[in-house]
């Protein structure tokens, strides 16, 4: 077995809680329990396990990060280990006693999440009053010097609206707005028929991109996420299935990319039970897609199988069932007409299933 190139960035996701309740969440339909979080501790050793690997960069994700109580912690312990951190919030919380309190810990940066530029939509969207929150968040981040950028998860419900988040993005100081159509996993998987944009609105949203971009030149790093399941042509999965970064999980489960728990008989393993160094170069479970050699056809003999390895596993086990075949995305796929069939949303959108909240008022196994 050829050992494979250490991953680059580990997505740390600390915890599911999240003020928030949007529907696009990609977060599991099940939520780990907060006592069932791992500690500081914890975090410190895959922290610095995951540089002895050979990542860089890590995301301190949820849920919402700030919910957890040691997030300064945390930060410190990443830092100290060596990588490059970015915290990945919704701004609810980051007060300023809280910024300073990272800053001092050494945080690197931040990407604040947006739903839209209205201000009563974002609300909407996210199941309570939270925009005040974010636009102060974002000021606070600037304030003390940190690199911002916001985060736009892209539906039916607020792509209309991209030119007005772009102009929010310059309005906050932002260096970067990535614009990223919403990848049916978890909650997004629920909620797909209430999400899926019309063919017209992804048409004037990428026309409106293309302008901002050409009249604002480099003052605002802009990322347009195509949606695969309008493109024809999939995405590799995170890179390539345990090829340039790993998650793990509230609970420390490890995961070659965020959503890959919903995978049957993968049996993903535990930073808890297993060095992550082997999770990483030896487990069944990171070792199951990756390379080429598990490819069906028309993977096996397509010019593009290197490019795109197949697509996305956890998109064809939510299509098809089985996670090994290839990606209905793909306009090869013998599946895609499936996929086809669910680009044509009804005339009138069908009503969001909120994420349901997570209680923060439990803290993490001691």
């Amino acid at each position: 077995m050829t050992t494979p190139a250490p991953p680059w960035a580990l997505l740390a996701e600390l915890t599911h809680a999240c003020p928030l309740q949007c529907g696009y969440c990609s977060n599991p339909t099940e939520l780990t329990r907060r006592s069932r979080e791992l500690t500081t501790a914890d975090w410190a050793d895959v922290f610095r396990r995951a540089a002895e690997l050979g990542v860089l960069h890590t995301h301190l994700s949820g849920g919402e990060p700030l919910l957890r109580r040691d997030l300064e912690e945390i930060t410190r312990a990443a830092v100290d280990a060596g990588l490059y951190t970015q915290l990945v919030t919704s701004g609810v919380g980051l007060s300023e006693e809280r910024v300073d309190a990272l800053v001092n810990a050494g945080l690197h940066s931040v990407q604040l999440s947006v739903q839209h530029a209205d201000p009563a939509r974002s609300d909407e969207i996210a199941g309570r009053r939270s925009f005040g929150a974010k636009r102060d968040a974002a000021r606070r981040v600037r304030e003390r010097g940190l690199p911002l950028g916001l985060n736009v998860v892209l539906h039916r419900h607020n792509l209309d609206a991209v030119a007005g988040l772009i102009e929010l993005a310059v309005d906050w100081d932002a260096e970067r707005i990535e614009l990223a159509n919403t990848q049916f996993y978890g909650w997004g998987l629920l909620n797909r028929a209430a999400l899926m944009p019309t063919r017209d609105q992804l048409a004037r949203a990428m026309s409106e991109v293309e302008s901002l971009r050409t009249r604002l030149g480099s003052g605002l790093d802009i990322t347009w996420v195509v949606p695969d399941y309008f493109s024809g042509t999939p995405k590799p999965c995170m890179g390539g299935w345990g090829a340039v970064s790993l998650t793990v999980t509230p609970d420390g489960t490890a995961l070659p990319c965020p959503a890959a728990a919903a995978l049957p008989g993968l049996a993903p393993p535990s930073v808890l039970d297993r060095p992550l160094r082997w999770i990483w170069e030896e487990s069944p479970a990171f070792e199951r897609y990756r390379g080429t050699d598990w490819m069906p056809s028309p993977c096996r003999t397509c010019d593009r199988r290197t490019e795109d390895f197949g697509g996305c596993r956890c998109q064809a086990y939510a299509l098809t069932g089985d996670p090994a075949r290839t990606d209905p995305a793909c306009a090869l796929s013998p599946d895609h007409p499936t996929l086809l069939a669910l680009t044509e949303p009804g005339a009138e959108p069908v009503r969001l299933v909120p994420r349901r909240p997570t209680s923060p008022s439990r803290g993490p196994r001691s």
